[in-house]
């Protein structure tokens, strides 16, 4: 029996290996590679390094060459691409250098690497240490491959985001800190698989289909939110976050993976679309799957299937909110870069995953990957979940008087160019806005995007199955006499009073009399009404082919204490025309925040110390009270930063100095988030550029 090997010394060579594998970025002392690609390592305490060694590498409970979690191999002259291999680069009298290549469909994970070598006889192989695999979208053998540096460079190593949000008349922006390269970020990610309901079911298997990226964005949609397996976040519409924080006060991803990991595990509250989306890019990315995150306007959430989304109002112009039907304002969802192996070439390329739960799939909430291609073609009975992805894309609208007393419901009008609209991502390498509407469908109203909806309806089966729920031909053909529609008369801005006006135009050729009800609502971004601010009603007689203006004006102080943290109010008309069907004229109005600015009072200098100013004037005349300023950015602070701020009186303006460090230089973002009792969470960012 051979005596116990010795423990050798290992370098994993972190500089060079991070440098050609794309990994620099990330704060760690292990080695963290890419697979498809070689790596170096050097090692020494073992005896006659010349002879064949051979190298084990494996990850998992329980590693195996039959569920390509463990993989033996020897000392070979060329590197092998369908298997590890390894390849002898030096040697001197104790100590040898290696080139190891794991191939492009590797398992991703953290590896152990040993060696044993002849002369160590039957003792246990030596433990050279561990290192982390992850995907390569630099490698044209990956399934994540990209062939677009620019894209690859934006989709995998930025940190910083920029996500979109407000509605289709009014589309806002807020930057976001992805930070996938933070300290413990990948040691998250690998705990997330780790902690999913498919481990926990079958540790084996679901190991071995960590090679997959259709396989880790599906399980990672389903472990960002909370739902079903105690995931990282919990999701709340209500408007109240007082037991948690508000969805809208995060400015960045770390911060809450990190909170999640410290609590033990436990759900961090709260979160909506945008903030589980984001918390997905930073996931993928940071494991190395190209990943943006893809916003929405007048997004359906379609919860029976049928294509169709249901509103229901009463005679007053109250959204009923009757159904599970609802039309959101927006939402944001993530498209992955990979293949589609399972479904074909012309599949593959960007895949939508939605970690927000919404709908249960195969009986958890996740969703996707739905291949975008697919999506566009009404090819809707591809995996994953593509009905509910092209619903959401692309469903019809359907808006009902429902009177409660008879339970009688009567269609008002029916709309089919709406839902999906401005769908909307940040541009590669610049802070703009690009709109991706054309590769999720034909344009609105054209012949071939009809064609599609049929397509996807039949092979929903939707075609030939009769639905009492469904309003008949004639229903849907009615002409209304009048037309309406609400116009913007003033500042969108909080702290101001809402001015509006109703505008009214007889079709017909004959005087109209209608009676008008109409209610204003706050809402979440969802459209969920929250409290009702005001309402009104109206009877107007309109002569043939006229058109009447009627002003409305809401004072900030009748809404100030209504308002969600959304800024968002529905304002509602239903119009009773004597003799003719009702119309319904609906706006959905979002406030901006006031504006704060940032300056940076100097040039920036990597590790020298710039003096930040934040100014923020507040516009109401009343005192703000509870300020507070949160700002962070990779390479220009260390941690987050929170800064109490001095109320602020009426019309006053405040200015908030502090100072940064840069560690890095280039292009870098500050984002702020300023918080106080009338005006939460108001953000901004601003770009940095670090120089030597």
């Amino acid at each position: 029996m051979g005596q116990a090997a010795m423990q050798p010394n290992t370098n994993w060579h972190l500089k060079e290996n991070a440098r050609d594998h794309h990994t620099s970025r990330f704060y760690s002392e292990e080695l963290i590679v890419r697979r498809g690609q070689a790596f170096v390592v050097s090692f020494n305490g073992i005896e006659q390094p010349e002879q064949n060694l051979t190298f084990i590498a494996e990850t998992g409970p329980k590693p195996s060459k039959l569920t390509k979690t463990q993989a033996t191999f020897g000392i070979s002259s060329t590197v092998s691409k369908e298997s590890w291999s390894a390849v002898l680069q030096s040697t001197s009298s104790n100590s040898v250098s290696i080139s190891i290549y794991s191939p492009p469909n590797a398992v991703i994970g953290r590896y152990k690497l040993s060696v044993q070598s002849p002369s160590s006889g039957s003792s246990s192989p030596a433990k050279l240490g561990t290192f982390v695999l992850i995907f390569n979208p630099w490698s044209s053998g990956d399934d994540v491959f990209m062939p677009n540096k620019a894209e690859c460079e934006e989709y995998v190593l930025e940190e910083f985001g920029i996500i979109f949000a407000g509605n289709k008349n009014r589309i806002s922006n807020f930057g976001w800190n992805f930070g996938q390269f933070q300290d413990d970020i990948l040691n998250i990610c690998l705990a997330m698989l780790d902690r999913s309901l498919n481990y926990r079911q079958d540790p084996i298997t679901d190991v071995s289909h960590r090679n997959d990226p259709k396989y880790v964005g599906r399980v990672l949609s389903a472990m960002v939110n909370a739902n079903d397996d105690q995931g990282v976040l919990q999701g709340n519409w209500s408007g109240n976050y007082d037991n948690g924080r508000s969805p809208s006060s995060w400015t960045g991803s770390g911060e809450i993976l990190q909170k999640w990991k410290k609590s033990g595990f436990r759900p961090v509250r709260y979160g909506q679309c945008w903030v589980f989306a984001a918390v997905l890019t930073t996931v993928l990315r940071c494991l190395g799957i190209p990943t943006r995150t893809i916003t929405n306007f007048s997004s359906a959430h379609d919860a029976d299937g049928n294509l169709r989304v249901d509103e229901f109002y009463d005679a007053s112009g109250n959204n009923l909110n009757r159904t599970a039907d609802s039309v959101w304002n927006f939402h944001v969802w993530n498209e992955s870069w990979f293949s589609r192996s399972d479904l074909g070439p012309s599949y593959s390329g960007w895949q939508i995953l939605d970690a927000t739960p919404q709908e249960e799939s195969e009986g958890i909430y996740q969703c996707g990957p739905a291949s975008r291609h697919a999506i566009k073609e009404g090819d809707v009975d591809r995996d994953y979940d593509c009905p509910f992805v092209f619903a959401e894309v692309n469903a019809d609208c359907m808006y009902w008087n429902y009177d409660p007393a008879t339970g009688k419901k009567t269609l008002i009008f029916s709309q089919s160019t709406t839902i999906g609209e401005f769908i909307s991502t940040k541009a590669v390498g610049r802070d703009d806005r690009v709109d991706v509407t054309n590769d999720y469908k034909y344009e609105e109203g054209s012949r071939k995007e009809r064609e599609v909806f049929k397509k996807a309806r039949k092979k929903l089966g939707l075609e030939d199955k009769f639905d009492p729920t469904a309003p008949t031909q004639q229903e849907i053909d009615q002409k209304p006499d009048i037309s309406g529609k609400f116009k913007v008369a003033g500042p969108l801005e909080v702290g101001k009073d809402l001015n509006l006006i109703l505008v009214l135009a007889n079709l017909q050729s004959d005087a109209k009399t209608v009676h008008v009800n109409m209610t204003a609502w706050s809402t979440v971004y969802t459209r969920r009404p929250v409290h009702e601010i005001w309402k009104d009603s109206i009877s107007v007689t309109v002569s043939p082919k006229e058109e009447k203006q009627f002003p409305i004006k809401i004072p900030y102080p009748d809404y100030q204490q209504q308002l969600t943290r959304d800024n968002m109010i529905q304002v509602t008309a239903l119009c009773h025309v004597e003799g003719g069907i009702q119309v319904l004229v609906q706006r959905d109005i979002s406030l901006d925040n006031p504006a704060i600015d940032i300056q940076i009072l100097g040039e920036a200098k990597v590790n020298e110390e710039v003096d930040v100013e934040v100014i923020f004037t507040n516009p109401i005349d009343t005192e703000v009270m509870n300020c507070v300023l949160q700002v962070e950015g990779n390479g220009l602070l260390k941690e987050i930063l929170e800064i109490d701020v001095p109320p602020v009186k009426a019309s006053e303006t405040s200015s908030t100095k502090f100072k940064i460090i840069p560690s890095e230089t280039g292009p870098k973002h500050l984002l702020v988030n300023f918080s106080c009792d009338k005006f939460p969470d108001v953000k901004t960012f601003k770009m940095v550029n670090v120089i030597d």
